[in-house]
């Protein structure tokens, strides 16, 4: 009797008491089985025919912001030594995508599904060091900060304010960058870094405070489009498909990086505003705010090193992929016009 209550005790004790560690435990727990489902669990592509990537994965975050592949050879699981086939064509693939169900992540889901391969999409990366998989992080333009050096490439360190208003998201990525490296010379982890230039495109969230997603939500509906400052501060925007090649060029080549993928093509906010006029609505009107803190001057990609070590460079131009997008923007906000799966750019 005594040794039954003891044990209650401490069982009571272990769960009011020391709650961090039963949520380590569970976490430790849940990875675990993830990685054992994820091995064990053979997956074929008909079955992501009939799964709706969304309604399957809960994530904590709808907009990706890493990115991770793990490449199986379906006829040989113990590759020797761990490595990944660099060819991704002859033979079809297992690849595990983090983030894929959000805007950039469920596209390039989209084109590996097309090509034939099989796709799981989580969002942790704890299978990356296991099973020798190469991991690629979406890093971003925001590393340069407001930049003194025009068009930013690769080789400049940035000019970043780290207590401001926006040093949250540009030193959270110049540290992602800083960790992925220090996994790459310490653990010999295979990696690929991109900084992603704006992008655009079909499925982006409507109200997610980005420029051209809020000019056109604003445009459609008959709102002033919000230009902050005196609209002369310039941006590049790509559109998803060019960025999504370049993701997986970058992926399957042998270089690590870093990597501008983004549109040279420069616009002022008061040019992009006059383009969404032109696609929606030539009466839309314009109101000027004060500007934010922190706030970029320019921003423009220096792609020299994508045109040369990946053959990249962007196709879709923003008069050709903006009205992609409306029509997406519009058949979300008023339930009309096509499904945007036909709208989408062929690659």
């Amino acid at each position: 009797m005594m040794k039954r209550f003891s044990f209650r005790n401490s069982i009571l004790y272990v769960l009011e008491k020391q709650r961090f560690m039963c949520l380590l435990i569970g976490i430790a727990t849940s990875i675990v089985i993830c990685s054992v489902v994820s091995i064990s669990s053979p997956i074929l592509k008909s079955d992501f025919e009939t799964i709706n990537i969304q309604d399957t994965f809960i994530l904590s975050n709808p907009i990706p912001r890493r990115i991770a592949y793990e490449l199986v050879d379906e006829t040989d699981h113990a590759n020797a030594g761990g490595k990944v086939p660099l060819g991704l064509k002859g033979k079809t693939k297992r690849i595990l995508v983090t983030g894929g169900a959000g805007f950039v992540g469920s596209h390039l889901v989209d084109r590996l599904i097309a090509r034939g391969d099989s796709v799981i999409v989580v969002d942790n990366f704890f299978t990356a060091k296991r099973v020798g998989a190469r991991f690629l992080i979406t890093s971003t333009s925001e590393v340069y900060g407001d930049p003194l050096q025009h068009p930013q490439a690769e080789t400049y360190w940035g000019n970043v304010n780290p207590i401001g208003v926006r040093s949250c998201y540009d030193e959270g990525k110049r540290t992602a960058e800083t960790l992925t490296m220090d996994y790459h010379r310490g653990l010999n982890i295979e990696v690929r870094i991109a900084r992603i230039f704006n992008t655009y495109g079909p499925r982006m969230c409507i109200d997610d405070g980005r420029v051209v997603s809020n000019f056109v939500a604003q445009a459609l509906r008959k709102e002033p489009m919000t230009v902050y400052g005196d609209g002369k501060q310039t941006r590049s925007f790509q559109f998803v498909s060019d960025l999504v090649e370049g993701l997986m060029r970058l992926m399957e080549g042998n270089h690590v990086g870093p990597f501008n993928l983004g549109n040279p093509g420069e616009f002022t906010m008061l040019e992009l505003a006059k383009v969404v006029q032109e696609t929606i609505d030539p009466n839309a009107k314009i109101e000027f705010r004060p500007n934010t803190e922190d706030d970029p001057h320019k921003r423009k990609p220096d792609i020299t090193k994508a045109k040369q070590l990946l053959g990249w460079e962007p196709a879709v131009s923003l008069r050709q992929g903006l009205p992609m997008m409306v029509d997406d923007f519009r058949q979300r906000i008023f339930g009309d016009g096509k499904q945007d799966s036909g709208n989408l750019l062929t690659i």
